[in-house]
């Protein structure tokens, strides 16, 4: 069996992604952009109604899609065809 590290594949999918499409700057992006409505407009359903989609934006770059890249960096190494059948 050979690790990814073995053949040059890095499962760390933050590797692959600009430094403006890491951690903490979509972190850093979405609490501003909901504290921001707040702060500005200081109505409720206004930040509710920014929130909702940035959440999403956020829970999708930070949970889902690593997991979704290390699946798929994890298909490419050799031994892949053993674990499909």
């Amino acid at each position: 069996m050979v690790s990814p590290e073995e053949t040059g594949i890095s499962l760390n999918p933050w590797n692959y992604k600009p430094w403006w499409c890491q951690p903490w700057s979509i972190l850093l992006t979405g609490v501003g952009l909901i504290a921001g409505s707040w702060l500005l407009l200081h109505r409720l359903w206004v930040t509710g109604l920014v929130a909702v989609p940035v959440l999403s934006w956020m829970v999708f770059f930070l949970l889902i899609w690593p997991r979704l890249v290390v699946r798929s960096l994890s298909a490419l190494s050799p031994d892949a065809s053993l674990r499909r059948n």
